[in-house]
């Protein structure tokens, strides 16, 4: 009988750790099934590229997976049952597994403030980054957009939704200074180019409320606006802290060093929805490289224990901040072991070129998930090992 393994979730984690698994392991000891709820595989970066009114190559799930062995099941996961080890899908299935692999990721936290889920827009999902789209169509060329928020994806947004729809008054409110974590250069690379496409930056300001014409400030100001696009961080979903699964306080799944559930034996998680420390000694962030590291120890975990073979150590490390400030400008700045700025950073075209190269490289890898296949995959142990504690470095 087959070893069944359910990968949760097709993005940037769950994707690549598939396709990984299936290459390494002999597809008569596994069966491997990729639960996710749209049919194509999403290029979460270039969401806020979407939202302004680009378009991207679809990457149908299907197509990707298809003679790899790997099952692509569309549904919505609705919940998990970690003690009988089931999965709930929206179809009203229940779809059982030996192994889980949790890469669900996350959606925009919207931290309690009143009116966001009824009239903000984000740029966490692609349906979001549609509506988004639609919105901004309907304006016709002129309005204005508030684009809350100060991190990476409100940058984005703000910067890329204004070189492409010019007509527009883009502004943005975030509760710090603006690039405060950049360098003093690269800050003010990211202060001219905001200039450059006339963006309004309000500072110090926390929105505590969301409105069907714009948004209010805790210190009672006003903002107008004819779209709101929240962008003020990430929250996992809740499937994971209703699942009987070890939660911390925001719901992200707490995992031993090989990301392997601390609760419940034969579950592994990566991506956002783990939470981990990285070398720095701090909380590996919600981000793309993140779920790639994630998913490389995961994966290793997996093979390792299913196989009764040593567990590679990968690094959970976090190198920089890299950020397009729309198609022709970006910055990346490098941070040290304590996860500071350094001195040094790339930006302007340099740094724009470097940051397509990265993403269609991301892109290309998720297309090719068999690429690189070894000849010889694994056998799993005759019985396989329930938790291997130790790591080989």
């Amino acid at each position: 009988m087959q070893h069944r393994i359910a990968v949760l979730g097709a993005g940037y984690a769950g994707a690549w750790a598939a396709g990984f698994l299936a290459r390494h392991l002999r597809p008569e000891d596994v069966s491997i099934t990729l639960v996710n709820a749209e049919p194509d595989f999403v290029e979460r970066l270039r969401l806020h590229q979407v939202a302004a009114g680009q378009d991207l190559k679809p990457r149908p799930l299907a197509d990707m997976f298809a003679g790899t062995g790997v099952r692509v099941r569309l549904a919505r996961v609705t919940g998990v049952d970690a003690d009988r080890r089931t999965v709930a899908l929206d179809d009203g299935d229940a779809l059982e597994y030996d192994t889980l692999l949790y890469a669900l990721g996350s959606t925009a936290a919207d931290h309690g403030v009143p009116g966001v889920a009824e009239h903000a827009h984000h740029v966490a999902a692609r349906p979001a980054a549609l509506r988004l789209r639609r919105r901004l169509d309907d304006l016709g060329g002129s309005g204005r957009v508030l684009v809350v928020g100060g991190n990476l994806t409100a940058i984005e947004a703000a910067t890329e939704i204004a070189e492409s729809r010019p007509g527009l008054q883009v502004s943005l409110a975030t509760t710090g200074e603006l690039g405060g974590w950049f360098a003093e250069r690269p800050r003010r690379h990211l202060l001219r180019a905001f200039d450059r496409f006339g963006i309004a930056v309000h500072e110090r300001t926390e929105i505590t409320e969301v409105t069907a014409d714009g948004a209010v400030a805790a210190d009672g100001r006003a903002f107008a606006a004819d779209a709101v696009v929240w962008a003020a961080g990430f929250a996992v979903h809740p499937i994971a802290a209703a699942s009987g699964l070890d939660v911390q306080e925001h719901g992200r799944i707490l995992v031993d060093r090989q990301m392997r559930s601390v609760s419940h034996s034969g579950v592994y998680a990566a991506g956002d929805a783990v939470f981990t420390i990285a070398e720095s000694g701090e909380p590996l962030p919600m981000s793309c490289a993140s779920a790639g590291f994630t998913a490389m120890q995961a994966t290793a975990a997996i093979i390792g224990d299913l196989t009764g073979g040593p567990v590679g150590r990968t690094a959970l490390a976090y190198y920089g901040n890299h950020l397009s400030l729309g198609r022709r400008d970006a910055i990346f700045q490098p941070v040290n072991g304590r996860a500071q700025a350094t001195g040094w950073h790339f930006r302007g075209r340099t740094a724009a070129f470097l940051k397509e190269s990265v993403l269609r490289t991301a892109a290309y890898g998720m297309a090719h998930p068999t690429f690189g296949k070894p000849v010889r995959r694994r056998a799993l142990a005759a019985v396989p090992t329930a938790r291997r504690e130790a790591a080989v470095a």
